[in-house]
């Protein structure tokens, strides 16, 4: 039985869908919104991806409207708000040798599991045990007599300071733990709390990897679509411009397209780039592009995934010392079930989603500075996120409060990237990029909104 148990943990399958049920890059694949219904179009200006030329960031995607003497692309996505596909999907063939590589074979069975997955494997037991521990407690309390339960309150309040030796012992145990696995972040050098190493984690993502490529290999753009070549090409760009990030330089980028249209793209921590053909439709332009590429990527050579895996790890802890006193204090067990449930819920709103939010707006200011030295318009990193809040008006998106989610609201990151564009055109200076256009796409935004807003009072 324990063999059998050994070969089922190490099963690559079992990894993958735990991997998947426990989120553990949480924040990578959120859906900003449903299918876009679109007005506007892509068109593509040639087959082949050539949207650098001497360093200059030449439009690749334009934007198609009716309107006379309307040029800026920033005016389009304000006035229609969304993106219809000229590009028709190609259904992507495979040759016979090219489905051979899309194969995955499961690991070697000697091959060890991987520190963070072995965690996420233990968590849900330390719940369980936490649960029968603290329900044991209670119910030996209770079938104490009046008198055994009396004395040995007594003897716990003579030896109370004895108590509060031990725990004194162990805060300074957790904040020497603490001390001793502070890590400075790469580019921000902003001080955090590493418990796993991010090689670990590099492990885990091929993992996770290989899964994504077995779920998403019917949808997968060919190599050779221009849609494809494009998104590497922007991250070839970005790479090579960034290339003095040894983060940057260590890792091996590779490119996959899938056809959805979900507006989602995110990062692996082992430089895998999945970006939906949703967001390529979302884009106004190659500098939304690009930026939001380089927030993607920032996600991987920051190490956020680790970074927060490891804030979980400690709140996890504390989460489950607590768990134990609620099910040994509470006299019945439906009241124990109420206070788990509400201690799940300010651990979340009060840990793992604001440091979630603070790690999504920590890769907003290292994907515009990518951006920046890979000569883009960083101007049009605000415009993105103010299209996005628009477009979700439109279809009727529900807008909830920030604190209930995992990543900043529109408005606020759009406010925040547009504090942050002076610094980020500094940098672009000092890169020596091509000089941008005096027309600002922000400015074009607001007075294309100003325009549309009139147009439908006059209606």
């Amino acid at each position: 039985m324990a063999f059998f148990c050994i070969r089922l943990l190490r099963s690559k399958r079992l990894c993958y869908l735990l991997a998947c049920r426990n989120n553990w890059q949480k924040g990578y694949r959120t859906c900003l919104s449903k299918q876009k219904k679109c007005t506007l179009s892509l068109s593509v200006q040639g087959r082949r991806a050539d949207i650098f030329r001497d360093n200059n960031l030449q439009p690749w995607l334009q934007v198609q409207t009716g309107l006379a003497g309307s040029e800026d692309l920033g005016t389009l996505c304000a006035i229609r708000l969304a993106l219809c596909k000229s590009i028709k999907p190609r259904l992507l063939s495979v040759s016979a040798g090219h489905q051979r590589t899309l194969q995955f074979h499961t690991s070697a069975s000697y091959r060890a599991l991987p520190v963070p997955l072995v965690w996420m494997i233990i968590k849900p037991l330390q719940k369980l045990l936490a649960i029968i521990l603290g329900r044991s407690i209670r119910k030996w309390w209770a079938g104490l007599p009046q008198n055994r339960q009396e004395m040995l309150r007594q003897a716990l309040w003579r030896k109370r300071w004895h108590a509060a030796a031990g725990i004194a012992a162990l805060v300074a145990v957790l904040a020497l733990f603490l001390l001793t696995h502070l890590d400075e972040s790469p580019i921000t050098s902003r001080m955090r709390l590493l418990v796993f190493n991010r090689d670990k984690f590099i492990e885990l993502a091929e993992l996770t990897a290989e899964g994504y490529m077995e779920e998403f290999k019917d949808t997968l753009v060919s190599r050779d679509d221009p849609r494809h070549k494009v998104v590497e090409t922007v991250v070839s760009h970005l790479v090579q411009r960034n290339r003095d990030l040894p983060e940057m330089s260590a890792l091996p980028w590779t490119v996959q397209v899938v056809e959805d249209p979900t507006v989602n793209a995110f990062v692996l921590p082992n430089g895998r780039v999945f970006i939906f053909t949703g967001m390529l439709e979302a884009v106004a332009d190659i500098h939304q592009l690009t930026f939001i590429l380089g927030h993607e990527m920032a996600h991987a050579i920051i190490g956020h995934s680790a970074e927060q895996a490891s804030m979980s790890h400690i709140v996890d802890f504390l989460s489950v010392i607590l768990l134990t006193a609620v099910w040994a204090i509470c006299p019945r067990d439906s009241l124990a079930v109420l206070g788990q449930w509400i201690q799940g819920k300010l651990v979340q709103f009060m840990f793992e989603r604001p440091y979630s939010r603070k790690l999504e707006a920590e890769a907003d200011k290292v994907g515009l500075q990518l951006a920046a030295k890979a000569c883009a318009d960083v101007r049009a990193g605000p415009v993105f996120w103010q299209q996005m809040e628009i477009l979700d008006r439109l279809e009727g998106e529900p807008s909830m409060p920030e604190w209930l989610s995992t990543h900043p609201s529109h408005r606020n990151r759009a406010t925040q990237l547009d504090r942050l564009v002076p610094q980020a055109l500094e940098l672009r200076e000092r890169c020596d990029c091509p000089t941008l256009p005096t027309r600002d796409p922000r400015t074009v935004f607001r007075k294309s909104m100003q325009v549309l807003l009139e147009s439908v009072r006059e209606k």
